[in-house]
């Protein structure tokens, strides 16, 4: 679907690991033929990292070994300790920073490691299905800093910076962005559709009822009695949506979400 590219550019960046070589190319615009494909609805969790409405499920791996993990947890102790020796008010010693550089170089392949699987799951998504709907999700509003402001402090903080950490991590951000463009490029399209209550609704009924998630994994319609999976419930109820926004008619799943202005549907 695209045209061959050309290199524009290059700059040579430090990370953790080294340097490296970004190239930077251009690609002419070649209009891609529309995507016959299926419509899916995306679902973002943190136990499921995404939960697909045709049941299916794409999770982000473990992304250190047992042995990097231990390391890393070595590392931390070792620069706390380090920190601890130490007036507050001292710069860091080369050692300390030497333990800083040893951490970052095991962040950074965390970090490699996440976009690969981030930049694999979209191609595959935006390959198989024509039509692709998740929430609009604000990542940034919703992991904002546990502890408030002094004027509005929050509360339980140990439990919403862990949730947190589970959010930044699943790179839900990174999935978002990375389908705009990848749906696009293959002639498909992406929808975004307002998140409350997708995975209070029973897609089968419509009925939202808070009490229909007994625990994490299950939902139980309170009204029908439908039984599943949450996060593929939630899918459903995303796709229909979706659907719903685009103007297709489906039964038995509720179309109830609010439209959007067309500009968000990109």
């Amino acid at each position: 679907f695209r045209g061959v590219p050309w290199l524009t550019g290059a700059r040579l960046v430090r990370e953790a690991n080294g340097w490296h070589v970004v190239f930077r190319l251009e690609t002419p615009d070649v209009q891609p033929e529309s995507h016959g494909g299926p419509p899916v609805g995306v679902d973002c969790g943190v136990t499921r990292t995404l939960a697909l409405s045709d049941g299916t499920f794409r999770d982000l791996p473990v992304l250190l070994s047992p042995g990097e993990a231990s390391r890393l947890l070595r590392l931390k102790r070792k620069a706390a300790r380090q920190r601890r020796a130490r007036p507050r008010d001292a710069s860091a010693s080369n050692r300390l920073r030497r333990t800083y550089d040893q951490i970052a170089l095991v962040r950074a392949s965390t970090k490699r490691r996440r976009d690969d699987w981030a930049h694999k799951v979209t191609t595959g998504i935006s390959r198989e299905f024509g039509l692709v709907v998740i929430e609009d999700l604000r990542v940034g509003a919703m992991t904002r800093s546990a502890r408030g402001t002094v004027e509005n402090p929050g509360r339980k903080v140990r439990q919403k910076a862990g949730l947190n950490r589970g959010i930044l991590n699943a790179a839900w951000g990174h999935v978002g962005a990375h389908l705009v463009y990848k749906t696009a490029r293959v002639g498909g399209v992406l929808v975004r559709v307002p998140a409350p209550y997708t995975s209070q609704r029973c897609h089968v009924c419509g009925v939202v009822d808070r009490v229909s998630r007994p625990d994490q994994e299950t939902f139980l319609c309170t009204s029908c009695g439908w039984s599943g999976n949450a996060d593929t419930n939630a899918s459903l109820n995303i796709r229909a949506a979706g659907l719903s926004f685009m103007g297709v008619e489906i039964s038995g799943l509720p179309g109830t979400a609010k439209r959007q202005p067309p500009g968000k549907a990109a």
